[in-house]
């Protein structure tokens, strides 16, 4: 198998998911470490423009988004298996209504100490203003949904464990990813509002010993090279029944629909119900098979 390459940074809340995954799944992967603001020159290369963190690299395919991240781990990984019932679902519930409570704590916590370069460039990456007063002011209200959410949490773990049952599953990675970025960015506030709530507590103990199965540090000048050094891999088959009427080797760009939304351009490889493959061919690389989910994503011909 060829090696699983995460770009991420230690305090990213979303590359939490597959590091927790990775630990679940007892796998090895190499970690390349990204700065947390632009620029990102060992990584925009490789995505043709897309800058957001986590970005997973197998050879000279990349993958955008956790949600094509996991999948793609669970489905060259299958043991033990991870999905479950509804929980893509759960995974999205986590990713946008969760995390929005969650950010707004956090920042609302931390407002007064966070650098303004961090500020001008997620300004960028959003296309509005970083009001942190409105943020802080906000914090307060969204303490109250953060809890409702981590309520929900509580509820599900009545009878097990894990939100999954007896052995973690994705839903349990998807709801942690806030319970820890909270516990780690501003843990008074975390504790607070989970005091009313003993199993997220004790939950959050059980999921952090799963780990982050083994980690080895790697260049992102090494990372390039791996993917110089390859072809991608035999991708999923195209879906002609798709409502879009595209075909391989369309000329298509694929965008974020909430933030980071620069569009990425690239003949279409395959479309699938949950996932768009994009092909791009670069002088320095190669070609690479960039991947992204379909929800929460756009695709157009250019």
């Amino acid at each position: 198998m060829a090696d699983f390459i995460l770009h991420h940074y230690d305090t990213s809340p979303f590359s939490e998911k597959p590091r927790v995954m990775f630990g679940v799944k007892g796998l090895a992967w190499r970690s390349v470490i990204q700065p947390v603001i632009m620029p990102k020159p060992e990584l925009v290369p490789l995505t043709g423009g897309y800058r957001r963190i986590p970005v997973m690299q197998i050879g000279a395919d990349i993958y955008c988004d956790t949600q094509v991240i996991l999948a793609e781990i669970e489905t060259r990984a299958p043991q033990p298996p991870l999905v479950r019932g509804g929980d893509w679902a759960i995974n999205i519930w986590a990713d946008r209504l969760f995390f929005q409570a969650t950010v707004a704590v956090v920042f609302g916590a931390i407002g007064d100490n966070v650098p303004e370069a961090f500020i001008k460039d997620r300004e960028k990456l959003s296309g509005r203003p970083f009001d942190m007063a409105a943020m802080k002011a906000a914090a307060v209200p969204m303490k109250t949904q953060w809890r409702a959410h981590a309520a929900w949490i509580e509820a599900g773990l009545a009878t097990a464990d894990f939100l999954g049952g007896s052995t973690p599953s994705l839903a349990d990675i998807s709801a942690y990813m806030n319970i820890w970025w909270l516990s780690a960015a501003a843990r008074g506030q975390a504790e607070a509002l989970l005091a009313s709530f003993p199993r997220v507590v004790a939950w959050r103990g059980r999921m952090r010993a799963l780990g982050h199965g083994e980690r080895s540090e790697m260049s992102g000048e090494d990372a390039l090279k791996a993917a110089r050094d390859s072809e991608p891999a035999r991708p999923p088959a195209h879906d002609a029944t798709d409502p879009l009427g595209l075909s391989p080797g369309d000329l298509v760009s694929v965008s974020a629909d909430d933030y980071g939304r620069e569009p990425i351009a690239g003949h279409l490889v395959a479309l699938t119900p949950e996932r768009v493959v994009i092909a791009r061919e670069t002088e320095d690389l190669g070609r690479l098979n960039v991947h992204f989910p379909r929800i929460g994503y756009l695709i157009a011909r250019v």
